[in-house]
């Protein structure tokens, strides 16, 4: 019952600010609910039905309003938030054994010696190998409260007898910089992949240790980025832009404008820093996108091509120009309402459209993909309406459905054979690369002490390619020579950028990948290295 007074009070707060009566929303709510107390054929899970009440409201509003259950709020709010309380591992579940991928820098089970390779086996005494255990078991037993205790029963690897680590739960933090390093002697590149809180801290990082190193020219990727905190997009964009410029406004039926700007000090300026500069308001800028990049990185990216002072590459992006807040609930779940619109400093709504319903809207990227857009860009068909002008060049732009790149770079499919799609889907390359690494690691150490010469030295060899094939004939995958030379390429980069993932730090899976597959990538260092940008006139 609680829950259902939960939810008419929800539904009497809606009523009370829309032009519908209370009897139009609430009262018809609890009649219906009444009558099945009253008088359904058997007992019902009144939360479990209010819940998808709920749901079903809320989609009829628009597809970024939704409520998320109670079991899921912290799991949400760790992503936001940046960091988790736990154990401070990297895992995957092999062989239906928890193993260790890599332990987080500076976490607990590094610090008390646990090991990648490591299978934990045993969790306080109770036996966690070979019982089809899930992703969500081992949240359950590995997250709790800071310092709390947790005994993890570990097989190693050489050792015959198993090891014991008492282990004090601590905060971890979650990195969004993925990536950073020097592509050539001028530029650098940085990969984020969230927009966090604690992104700020690692992007000026980031930026500072490549300006130290020499950095003149930037490739910022946020490639596949789905966004995050507003006031984060307005910090990263304020990294870039110089003097008081617009960085992104907002305004809803509820919610009066209000304006982002670069180098505002005031209530909503610069909250993670109090120096009035950005730490790259010179130098050439690229921003990479694509059909995955949304909200927060199209705040950014839409920002700094609007004022001219970066250059835009890859694809179209995803089109999410709302803004939610949270709002918690008695029941610890909550709702992510979307109170209000943001537009470009051109004026561009970027929202694609969601008339149609929930699930055409979810549909969209199948869409696009299916017409052609992602291979094509005159596929891309846009009214004069949605023109626009940039505020220095006076170039045109769009909105209306995502940012458009100044510069468009096919997809390429041309290697995705049914033997690599086959491969992609059971996620053979982690699995053997991991287990080749785990297996292989003093020996690879030796020969390839540094990054460097792992780049320069390692290639995937005869023997590799045999052991991998190996792998796949357990997983009922035959080895198809005219499938595997169509994705022979692509198959070797991500073994090879894989396996670096795992012998060094996950942030070395970029170099490798960047420099071999990511045509995205390879467009932006072309258009930086060269002559285009300073022809183009952008701000640098």
């Amino acid at each position: 019952m609680k829950k259902f007074l939960f939810a008419t009070t929800l539904l009497i707060a809606f009523a009370a600010s829309s032009q519908y009566d209370k009897d139009e929303t609430t009262v018809k709510f609890e009649e219906v609910f009444g009558y099945l107390e009253s008088n359904y054929v058997d007992d019902f899970n009144g939360s479990k039905i209010t819940d998808a009440a709920i749901v079903a409201m809320l989609k009829e509003l628009d597809p970024h309003t939704y409520l998320i259950p109670k079991e899921d709020v912290t799991q949400s709010n760790d992503r936001i938030n940046g960091s988790f309380v736990g154990v401070g591992i990297q895992f995957r579940i092999i062989a239906d054994t928890l193993t260790v991928i890599n332990t987080i820098q500076g976490g607990p089970s590094e610090k008390i010696g646990i090991k990648a390779g490591d299978k934990i086996v045993i969790v306080d005494n109770e036996n966690i190998a070979g019982i089809g255990l899930k992703t969500s078991g081992v949240r359950d037993r590995l997250l709790g409260e800071k310092n709390s205790l947790v005994v993890l029963g570990v097989k190693r690897r050489g050792e015959n007898d198993l090891l014991d680590f008492d282990v004090r739960r601590d905060k971890i933090p979650l990195f969004s910089v993925a990536s950073s390093y020097m592509v050539t002697d001028k530029t650098g590149y940085i990969k984020v992949t969230s927009f966090a809180r604690t992104t700020p801290t690692e992007l000026t990082r980031a930026i500072e240790e490549l300006k130290d190193q020499g950095m003149k020219n930037l490739i910022l990727d946020l490639q596949g980025n789905g966004g995050g905190l507003l006031s984060v997009a307005k910090f990263m964009a304020d990294e870039f832009l110089s003097d008081d410029k617009l960085i992104v406004y907002s305004e809803g039926r509820s919610q009066p404008r209000s304006d982002l700007i670069a180098n505002d000090l005031g209530s909503r300026g610069r909250p993670y820093h109090d120096k009035p500069k950005g730490t790259f308001e010179k130098g050439k800028l690229v921003v990479l996108i694509d059909e995955s990049s949304a909200s927060a990185s199209e705040i950014v990216s839409g920002a700094l091509q609007d004022w001219d002072r970066a250059l835009i590459i890859g694809r179209r992006s995803f089109g999410k120009g709302l803004v939610q807040r949270p709002y918690k609930l008695s029941d610890g779940s909550e709702i992510r309402i979307t109170i209000a619109r943001y537009f470009t400093p051109s004026g561009r709504f970027i929202q694609k459209p969601y008339e149609h319903g929930v699930d055409a809207y979810r549909d969209d990227y199948m869409n696009r993909y299916n017409n052609g857009e992602f291979m094509h860009q005159d596929s891309i068909k846009l009214p004069d309406s949605l023109k626009f002008q940039t505020l220095k060049l006076q170039r045109d732009v769009y909105g209306g459905g995502g940012i458009m790149p100044d510069v468009f770079v096919p997809l390429d499919t041309s290697e995705l054979s049914p033997t690599y799609r086959a491969i992609s889907r059971k996620g053979l390359i982690n699995t053997f690369t991991f287990t080749y690494v785990d297996e292989k690691r003093d020996l690879l150490k030796e020969k390839y002490p540094t990054f460097e010469a792992f780049k320069n030295d390692f290639s995937v060899d005869e023997v590799v390619i045999a052991e991998f094939w190996k792998l796949a004939k357990t997983e009922e995958i035959e080895y198809n020579e005219e499938d595997y030379q169509t994705s022979k390429k692509l198959i070797h980069t991500l073994l090879k950028a894989r396996i670096a993932a795992n012998l060094f730090e996950s942030s070395k899976f970029y170099p490798i990948y960047n420099e071999m597959e990511n045509e995205i990538f390879m467009k932006g260092l072309e258009l930086i290295e060269g002559k285009t940008i300073s022809k183009l006139g952008l701000d640098y």
